[in-house]
């Protein structure tokens, strides 16, 4: 394994929080969110105990894929405010004691950056893949005078950044090597492009797509090498900043170079199954290719926590003291734990597990209320990827009152960049922070105990006692936790050596050799006392 600088002190316990900017406050009226509409709920974010914030892309692009198609990578797009707005966001943060991390498009641009409407010009310009001859399959027409056609990398408006092939080909004479000019001049700019914004305070990257840069590249080898060398320059030139992978794969990215890997709705060999066993029902984001399955956190009690303990235990294991994995709630691209089928009521235990098992925590905005994933929304931005994948749905407003637009903006409900969740009891911070029994409270509990108690955070060990209903694990030897998301009641035979004292518990008592909790329950007690 390749010897890095140890991973920044702050990262061991960090509770992350994703923004989706757009979404999240609107300063100014316009009915999307900007730079100044976060500062402004900033303190939310202190409340609940969130120590670091990553932005999904800000900087200026066309929008066709929600700003993952960047035109310009050292600018920031005017709808979400200034350079000296994104300065202040990162300044009160600090203040505050949370980090903000920028979303680094690495893999490819917009078709509108002058990178690519230069190559689109000049068959001598390698930044980009390009087939001299033809149309070869999957490549898109030349909108230039060079002829051929480019390689994209997602969208066809999103052309791959060149750099190399793992394996060349005669008959594929565009597939250069790894060390050609275009492939260096690519990882020269991913270096500036990180230089710059890390400058200027800001404390990291999730890199998007963080595995597709080289093409057929056999077990992401040369991959893993760009992420190697990248690593080992940002360990010397800013080493209280961190990288985390959007791979889905953390037994391969780790190593490779970045602090951290999300378990994710796809990545690594069973595409995104880890994840996917947890949370997904279904419902919402649904990718066609996908085998049905009975997810864990489930009414039915169908589903079974085994394919995610064994997934983190491979990641685990393969990570060691290097790295860590992050288990979020949701994202941007990915079904909201409130969707479909699954209830309010189901929440609570789910975040039991979430903010007391050994992965360092990934909040999606909005999750902390039970947002609800809205189906049924029109394309935005690039928002449907398939007949049962449409993103828009966990990118709505976030709901911070009852009032006109949620609080989220003052603009007309036509002018919101998409529309607020319809339901008259959609849940809002406001009624939550007024509810002590409610699922803000609970987090925000949750988030402190996690923060006081280390054997509870992502350095405490953790001994699996049964992976069914209910899911029972201790950390750092003294922690009981007893999670049970299926509506039935159930019994596990518990033979304590000590007195279990409840931490955070609700439906769940043990005593007289047995657990016993009832439907949607969960416990976090404390042996040692």
């Amino acid at each position: 394994m390749t010897s890095f600088r140890p991973a920044p002190a702050w990262l061991a316990d960090a509770v992350f929080y994703q923004i989706y900017p757009q979404s999240f406050a609107d300063s100014d009226g316009d009915g999307i969110g900007d730079f100044n509409g976060i500062v402004e709920r900033l303190d939310h974010l202190v409340w609940l105990g969130v120590t670091a914030v990553w932005l999904n892309p800000c900087f200026v692009s066309p929008f066709r894929d929600a700003g993952y198609d960047v035109s310009d990578y050292l600018n920031v797009a005017p709808r979400y405010g200034s350079a000296d707005d994104l300065a202040e966001l990162v300044d009160e943060a600090g203040r505050r004691g949370i980090r903000v991390l920028l979303d680094l498009v690495a893999g490819h641009t917009s078709d509108e950056h002058p990178w690519f409407t230069a190559s689109a010009n000049d068959p001598d310009d390698h930044r980009y893949i390009w087939a001299p001859e033809g149309r070869p399959d999957g490549f898109v027409a030349s909108p230039g005078t060079r002829p051929g056609a480019y390689l994209p990398n997602f969208f066809d408006t999103q052309p791959a950044l060149n750099f190399g092939y793992g394996r060349e080909n005669p008959v594929e004479p565009w597939r250069q090597p790894v060390d050609a000019a275009g492939p260096r001049a690519n990882r020269e700019a991913l270096r500036t492009i990180m230089d710059h914004w890390l400058s200027l305070g800001l404390a990291g990257f999730r890199v998007d797509m963080a595995a597709s840069l080289v093409k057929d590249d056999p077990g992401r080898t040369e991959t893993a090498r760009i992420w190697t060398e990248l690593r080992h320059w940002l360990d010397t030139a800013h080493p209280d900043a961190v990288l985390l992978s959007e791979w889905g794969e953390p037994e391969v990215s780790v190593p490779a170079g970045f602090h951290t890997d999300f378990f994710l709705q796809f990545g690594g060999t069973t595409d995104g199954l880890p994840l996917r066993s947890l949370w997904s029902n279904g419902d919402g984001t649904v990718n066609e290719a996908w085998d049905p399955l009975d997810c864990f956190f489930d009414a039915s009690g169908k589903g079974s926590p085994r394919p995610f303990v064994e997934a983190w235990r491979k990641a685990s294991d393969a990570v060691g003291a290097t790295g860590f994995v992050s288990l979020p709630t949701a994202n941007h691209d990915f079904s909201r734990l409130n969707c479909g089928p699954r209830t309010a009521e189901q929440l609570p235990a789910a975040f039991a597990f979430q903010l007391t098992w050994p992965t360092l925590p990934a909040i999606y905005y909005g999750d902390e209320i039970g947002m609800r994933y809205v189906g049924g929304l029109p394309d935005k931005e690039g928002s449907v990827l398939g007949p049962r994948y449409n993103r828009a749905g966990s990118r709505t407003p976030m709901q911070w009152d009852d009032g006109p637009g949620a609080g989220f903006s003052t603009a007309p409900a036509d002018r919101l960049y998409l529309p607020l969740d319809p339901s008259p009891d959609r849940p809002t911070v406001a009624a939550q922070r007024a509810d002590d029994g409610s699922l803000l409270h609970l987090v925000r509990r949750l988030v402190a105990l996690r923060a006081s108690t280390p054997a509870l955070g992502s350095g405490g060990s953790v001994e699996v006692l049964h992976t069914g209903y209910p899911f029972v694990y201790v950390r750092g030897g003294r922690y009981l936790v007893v999670v049970n998301p299926q509506r039935s009641a159930v019994r596990y035979a518990y033979a304590a050596t000590r007195e279990a004292h409840a931490l955070e518990a609700s439906g769940v008592r043990v005593g007289d050799g047995t657990i016993e909790a009832e439907g949607f329950s969960y416990g976090v007690f404390d042996l040692g006392r």
